[in-house]
């Protein structure tokens, strides 16, 4: 039984993070989804949710209505979850300017929000944005021409980090692992999650919204009840900093988490392979093997000690886990003077499940999170 424990603990942490991309991987050399992209120019509407951002709001309208798309073509809301600050009179400013303020009565997260500014969509693609999130004069353009093939219903956008110094951190390797993944998901059938900065959707997938369920996640789910698929753009970058306090850092991460189970256990009947196929594994492998992580990384380490008697290879095991704990610890106890990568990969890795183990049981506690705090960069 430690023995069972150990080995399918570790097999399934090297599935979650490895084995699932190398099967993609291998199946992208048999089945190549390549997206038919044109230069096409629909109408478009873009949604930027805010909630006291008055300090932002400016540089992200300035930046929006800088981007190279045809004069009127562009539809610009600002959905307001009940700003208590200067948000929206500075909105308003920019009126003479075709900018609309969307305002909800009563602040009740940011889904509501977008669903109320829903209602005033003029366009045919709906984009929808972050105040903190800065877009470079193509990116919408290169965006919406995904949109010219008939099979696409979302279009997810790639995130650039960047730290304060300009230098990528521990985190910045692991969002290029989810965008290498991301870029195989698209090739080989659809995403399975969007990047909630910057995405973009068929307006007709948007008819559905969920004022309770994270955006994002549920857009490509909508997306695929629909028989259509989402893909991730290289050509679109949304650029953004890394949250500068490490605490506000770890919450977004549990609150993110959070609310993806949410959509995930909304959406159960979409792990059905005989209705959904390929994208039935995906869901699974992707979203919920990756957050039972944690429980894995426990059980292994739980069975290698009772193994610690049977041999010497069981003894080296433990002792690797338990060292590179130990350099997780220190990297999160000690990350303002150790900065090297031997020190920052690991207590990413376990800060990042620890996070997940941290929303399980929250979820399972009956939380559930709707209202957001945007995010402190």
């Amino acid at each position: 039984m430690s023995s069972l424990l150990f080995w399918g603990s570790l097999g399934f942490i090297c599935y979650a993070y490895w084995g699932y991309p190398l099967v993609l991987a291998m199946l992208s050399l048999v089945r190549n989804r390549t997206v038919r992209t044109a230069p096409i120019t629909p109408p478009l509407t873009m949604i930027i949710t805010a909630f006291n951002e008055e300090v932002r709001i400016r540089e992200k309208l300035e930046n929006t209505l800088s981007v190279d798309y045809p004069a009127g073509y562009l539809q610009v809301i600002v959905a307001s979850d009940c700003s208590t600050d200067r948000t929206d009179e500075i909105v308003g400013g920019y009126a003479s300017q075709g900018v609309q303020l969307a305002r909800v009565s009563e602040r009740k997260g940011k889904e509501h929000a977008q669903q109320h500014a829903m209602q005033f969509v003029t366009g045919e693609i709906v984009i929808f944005s972050d105040v903190a999130t800065i877009l470079q004069p193509d990116a919408i353009r290169n965006m919406v021409s995904n949109f010219a093939d008939p099979s696409v219903g979302c279009v997810s956008s790639e995130d650039r980090f960047i730290d304060p110094d300009g230098t990528i951190s521990g985190e910045g390797a692991y969002v290029k692992y989810e965008m290498f993944l991301r870029s195989l998901e698209s090739r080989v059938n659809t995403l399975v999650g969007l990047s909630g900065s910057f995405f973009a959707a068929r307006r007709d997938v948007c008819a559905n919204w969920a004022p309770h369920l994270q955006s994002d996640f549920n857009t490509l789910l909508n997306a695929v009840r629909l028989g259509l698929r989402g893909v991730s753009d290289s050509r679109s970058v949304g650029y953004y900093k890394n949250i500068a306090d490490e605490r506000r850092e770890y919450e977004r991460k549990v609150r993110t988490v959070l609310r993806g189970i949410s959509v995930f256990m909304h959406s159960i009947p979409l792990i059905n392979p005989f209705r959904y196929g390929l994208f039935a594994w995906q869901l699974f492998s992707h979203k919920l093997c990756r957050w039972l992580v944690p429980f894995a990384m426990i059980l292994m380490l739980a069975g290698n000690a009772l193994l610690l008697g049977e041999s010497s290879f069981y003894q080296v095991a433990f002792a690797g886990q338990v060292g590179f704990y130990g350099l997780a610890l220190a990297g999160i106890t000690f990350r303002q003077v150790l900065r090297s990568t031997l020190m920052k990969l690991p207590s990413f890795f376990v800060l990042v499940n620890l996070s997940i183990l941290t929303a399980w049981v929250r979820y399972l506690r009956g939380q559930r999170i709707v209202l957001w705090e945007p995010s402190k960069r």
